[in-house]
């Protein structure tokens, strides 16, 4: 019995050892966690701060492009604008002077021509005149014609029409009458079909659902014996487990 003491105590310093030790090593584990998770952060709030010292850098060399690019935009619209103020002057001061020389021009050089040409111009006023009333005659007369023309065919286009219109309806109503009475023998047979295959459907559901109910009570019956089982075992266990620990605590009493 002394023995058989000396070796259980033995065996549970061992275990009380390891236990330690395991305590141990996890204290370390979370020690490393703690200061990896501290050097990442460290690393992080540099990488943040060096970002944002470059945006801030980017953001001033935009500014300053900016106000570079309108700068010398004013300046290239005011530098085309006096440009083309001296172009305007120019090109007015020319206009003056040719509007000058064609006004003397013409005070001396179109005096006889002028007379001419209104002469001229009277007498194809008077002609042209004649000529539109004689083309206005002719086109009345050809558009009375024509009109005579166009309503005789007007009304006989009418009258075909007419009988085609008939004709076309006759034979729509007959079309949409044979469709109509094809189309509900066509619904009937359908619907006739679609109950059928409701029918069959529901009775294909139900069986199934059977099946897999049984299927499914079967197998909870197996799981409740085994649940029932292994708690059977645990309690078993827990039993021997301290009937041993209570012999060992009663066998250190004694031997103390």
């Amino acid at each position: 019995r002394c023995y058989c003491d000396q070796k259980i105590l033995q065996k549970t310093s061992g275990e009380w050892k390891e236990e330690e030790e395991w305590w141990i090593a996890c204290r370390e584990k979370k020690l490393i966690f703690r200061a990896d998770c501290h050097y990442r952060y460290f690393l992080y709030q540099l990488v943040f701060k060096a970002w944002r010292a470059f945006i801030c850098q980017q953001q001033e060399k935009r500014s300053n492009n900016h106000v570079a690019e309108v700068h010398a935009n004013k300046q290239k619209l005011l530098w085309t604008w006096r440009h083309w103020l001296i172009y305007v002057d120019v090109r007015r001061t020319k206009h003056r002077m040719q509007a000058v020389a064609l006004a003397f021009r013409e005070r001396s050089c179109l005096r006889i021509s002028w007379a001419v040409w209104r002469r001229r111009h009277y007498q194809n006023c008077a002609g042209r005149k004649m000529k539109i009333l004689a083309l206005q005659h002719w086109a009345q007369s050809l558009q009375f014609r024509a009109w005579l023309q166009w309503r005789a065919l007007y009304l006989y286009s009418q009258n075909e029409k007419q009988k085609e219109a008939r004709a076309v309806t006759h034979h729509h109503h007959w079309q949409l009458k044979t469709s109509m009475e094809a189309w509900l023998r066509y619904l009937n047979l359908q619907r006739a079909k679609r109950r059928q295959k409701e029918l069959a459907q529901e009775h294909h559901q139900g069986r199934i659902v059977q099946r897999y109910f049984s299927d499914w009570q079967l197998l909870w019956e197996c799981r409740r014996r085994m649940h029932a089982h292994q708690k059977c075992i645990e309690k078993l266990a827990a039993k021997t487990v301290l009937r041993r620990v209570f012999t060992c605590w009663k066998h250190c009493i004694l031997c103390v």
